[in-house]
């Protein structure tokens, strides 16, 4: 049977002094602590000044609710467990949560360190890379929004909004006709199905009957032929008779393309039969345009081709 001597005079509230049973006291705590006290209020009753006596007096028991404060890192420091547990180490940790490293220490030091643990340079990189991921979902996140404001912007084109801006499209990326090659006539190329959709609309505008307007397909010889034809035919809703044959460009090996995989789908050539008259329209009004955009000068106009 073991013996536990208490001091005199030690704050005890009145209960008797000298020596009693290790089972006695015990037995007194577990009553005390069943009816709601803290180890503190359970130590001042029977003046137990010893922290590990104390905690083996109430072994087992619950403490009650009303002594469970709540903590605002409560949920950090369950995430902090978490991801230790999948192998992260202190830096990775507190790039991922945000918090200080000591947090972190004393939350997770009584789990198991991660296997292959990683250099400092390795680490330094990691943790480079996850604040950088961090830094572009938030610039996505701009972009899409600056973009989305812009779109809403442009709301519905007047006929003479198109006008513009096909004619604007046919000077970036049309044939032109040159004083020592003459080319007076509609030829269109472009990759991006969102240009080329613009500038059939134009055509529409203009009164351009879809039946003379051919089309073709320029590409890599390594790209899937076969594919791209069917897209920019569905695309178009013309049928394969109005494509002339495919443009083969070489593919050079030694080369490294970005313009490469499934969404790959080279150019598409659009040629529109019987059409000087929409060329020279086109040039005259390209003309007043540059013209309009700086009105003051005098010689505006010198210098076209």
């Amino acid at each position: 049977m073991t013996e536990i001597r208490r001091r005199p005079g030690d704050g005890t509230g009145g209960l008797r002094t000298g020596t009693t049973t290790f089972e006695s006291l015990r037995e007194q705590a577990v009553t005390l602590r069943r009816e709601g006290l803290s180890l503190r209020q359970i130590r001042d009753r029977l003046g137990i000044h010893n922290n590990n006596i104390l905690n083996s007096l109430v072994k087992g028991e619950p403490p009650p609710e009303w002594t469970k404060r709540p903590n605002a890192k409560d949920d950090l420091r369950d995430r902090a467990r978490e991801l230790r547990l999948q192998g992260m180490t202190y830096d990775e940790i507190q790039v991922e949560l945000g918090c200080a490293k000591s947090s972190i220490s004393l939350w997770v030091r009584d789990l198991p360190k991660p296997a292959g643990r990683r250099t400092p340079a390795e680490q330094a990189r990691l943790a480079s890379h996850r604040r950088w991921e961090r830094e572009n979902a938030v610039r996505d996140e701009r972009r899409t929004l600056a973009k989305e404001s812009a779109r809403a912007e442009i709301g519905q084109l007047s006929d003479r909004e198109l006008f513009i801006a096909g004619v604007t499209l046919y000077w970036a990326e049309g044939t032109k006709d040159k004083s020592y090659d003459r080319r007076e006539n509609v030829q269109f190329v472009n990759s991006d199905p969102g240009v080329i959709r613009v500038f059939l609309a134009w055509l529409d505008l203009i009164g351009v009957d879809r039946e003379r307007i051919r089309y073709r397909v320029m590409i890599h010889e390594s790209a899937d032929t076969g594919a791209a034809e069917q897209f920019w035919a569905d695309f178009v809703g013309a049928d394969a008779t109005r494509f002339a044959r495919t443009t083969l460009k070489k593919h050079n090996p030694r080369t490294t393309r970005k313009n490469v995989g499934e969404n790959y789908r080279g150019c598409l050539i659009l040629y529109v039969s019987r059409s000087a008259d929409i060329y020279r329209r086109i040039e005259g009004a390209w003309c007043g345009i540059v013209g309009a955009s700086n009105p003051n000068r005098e010689d505006r106009m010198s210098g076209l081709s």
